[in-house]
């Protein structure tokens, strides 16, 4: 069952959702921009926490500084990294062995840039990086890049150009193209979810 709860961070504390399971495998979940009205009620970000729940996955999703009641202010990307670390954090504390970070748009970018910086061992899967609306790297290799889907009529990533992203950063990840899918999934939420669970 859902629980919302407040996870320690470097400006005080993240607001989150958990959907605690029993099984030792997790995902943390990032929302889109702050700055255009991002969150965790986002209805992409619930339909990746319910494929993950289905697949008997503790979930958490939360809202990075300054959004809802967490605490703080816009961190450029930066600050937002150490706010996933704090969530994986406390699934670890959890006992949670297994820690997937699965991102949709703004959020996407956050993991990569983690990545850059980090060491990071876990699985990761990426649904819509805006590769169109913000700077990605296009040289880092992503060795545990997962999964990365987007649809067709995203305005703000070219689907072949992500496509070719996709091969630079690590050439055994499975990639998907929804046909007919925006950047916002309207009408296509199903489509989606049947993508991940696929995948999963």
């Amino acid at each position: 069952m859902e629980k919302r709860i407040n996870i320690n961070s470097e400006t005080g504390t993240l607001e989150a959702i958990l959907d605690e399971n029993s099984s030792n495998k997790g995902v943390v979940i990032t929302h889109p921009h702050p700055l255009y009205g991002g969150d965790m009620e986002n209805t992409v970000v619930h339909t990746i926490a319910s494929v993950f729940k289905s697949m008997d996955y503790t979930t958490l999703r939360f809202n990075f500084r300054g959004v809802g009641a967490s605490t703080g202010s816009y961190g450029e990307g930066i600050g937002e990294q150490a706010d996933i670390e704090s969530a994986m954090d406390l699934l670890h504390k959890m006992n949670v062995e297994t820690v997937v970070l699965a991102g949709y748009s703004f959020g996407t970018w956050v993991i990569q840039q983690l990545v850059k910086n980090k060491s990071l061992t876990n699985r990761l899967i990426l649904v819509s990086p805006p590769i169109d609306f913000m700077k990605f790297d296009e040289t880092i290799k992503m060795e545990n890049l997962d999964f990365v889907v987007v649809g067709s009529n995203d305005e703000f990533a070219s689907s072949a150009r992500l496509e070719s992203l996709v091969e630079a950063w690590n050439i055994s990840t499975s990639y998907k193209v929804i046909q007919g899918a925006d950047h916002f999934y309207s009408g296509h939420f199903s489509h989606l979810a049947d993508a991940l669970s696929g995948h999963l």
